[in-house]
């Protein structure tokens, strides 16, 4: 499934419009990271890689922005624990 993650931060949360349902990443921001809190996939889209694709991307963007991620979110942290690549990224 290919589609973007935006940063809506007016709502402090990373979105993703699919099949017109939004999947989204709730966060807050810290000092030179961004703690995410919340993970939300619809039901109609459970199952095809939503969420994980949006986690990849998320990392990645915090990468390119040379911050850290505190994952209060038990997805995040579960991604990152399968992903090593992304380890050097925990504050």
């Amino acid at each position: 499934m290919d589609f973007k993650t935006l940063d809506n931060k007016e709502e402090k949360r990373f979105e993703a419009h699919i099949e017109g349902k939004t999947a989204f990443m709730e966060y807050e921001g810290g000092i030179n990271k961004i703690i995410i809190t919340h993970t939300e996939v619809p039901k109609e889209l459970e199952g095809k890689g939503v969420g994980s694709t949006m986690v990849k991307q998320v990392l990645k963007k915090i990468e390119e922005k040379g911050l850290k991620v505190e994952p209060k979110c038990s997805f995040v942290a579960g991604y990152i624990e399968r992903h090593s690549e992304f380890k050097n990224l925990l504050a």
